[in-house]
């Protein structure tokens, strides 16, 4: 619990097996009270190893429903918990444990409702091992991001997630896609509801077990991204009408 509010931590899992226990060994149990896996038909030993560490709320698709379904899984199973702060951490230890503290104290202290780890800020993405393509397109479509949403998030594109459970009981989630945009079309919907997005500075991890989409389908997310900027726009000049809002 802090200051009275429980908080959950949900795992996005696909085929997590060989960095679930690093990543599971780092989250603070001091003030998180439960976990929830969700396992998207992976095809290695991700649910016997979560098992094996403890994780009691685990949901597995039997079917691969896309990183978005996976998400959707998630938050839904977080809030059937009760939970009033969740945060999102993939167990794939790309980012680390370590931040839950700052994040879940700034939603607890309703500094703001929703905070991002981001891996701009800093300048870790690079030094992390972020391929030098993923950063300028990164750059490229924040900005262009900012500009269509009027805002100034130093990054559109991590997956280190913290939100109020309000904020996720007020968005639309079953609207938004199944792939990789989902993460783009939940922040659309946070912001055309007027909450705000805090960032905290967080170190970033490359190397063989972390996931990571290839070139194509980071161009089908850059694209699909321009889009969700455009669609927002135009429904917030009135000139669109779209089922995520």
């Amino acid at each position: 619990m802090f200051n009275g509010q429980k908080v959950v931590v949900v795992l996005p899992a696909y085929n997590a097996e060989k960095t679930l226990e690093v990543t599971y060994r780092e989250i603070p149990f001091d003030i998180v009270d439960e976990i929830v896996l969700v396992d998207d038909a992976s095809r290695d030993h991700t649910i016997e190893k979560a098992r094996e560490l403890g994780i009691r709320h685990i949901v597995r698709h039997e079917q691969n429903k896309g990183y978005g379904g996976n998400q959707k899984s998630c938050y839904r199973k977080a809030l059937e918990l009760g939970a009033d702060i969740v945060i999102m951490l993939h167990p794939d230890y790309q980012y680390t444990p370590h931040l839950i503290h700052a994040m879940t104290s700034i939603i607890g202290n309703k500094v703001y409702p929703v905070v991002f780890g981001s891996r701009i800020l800093g300048n870790g993405a690079l030094k992390g091992g972020m391929p030098l393509y993923k950063y300028i397109a990164n750059r490229f479509l924040t900005l262009t991001q900012n500009i269509l949403l009027n805002q100034k998030l130093s990054e559109y594109h991590t997956g280190y997630r913290a939100f109020s459970s309000d904020v996720l009981r007020s968005l639309r989630m079953e609207a938004c896609d199944d792939d990789f945009i989902f993460d783009n079309e939940m922040v659309s919907q946070i912001f055309y509801k007027g909450y705000q997005i805090g960032e905290v500075t967080c170190p970033t991890k490359y190397f063989e077990e972390a996931s990571s989409i290839n070139f194509s389908r980071s161009m089908k997310y850059g694209l699909g991204c321009l889009k969700v900027s455009m669609v927002f726009r135009l429904c917030k000049w009135g000139l669109m009408k779209s089922n995520l809002y």
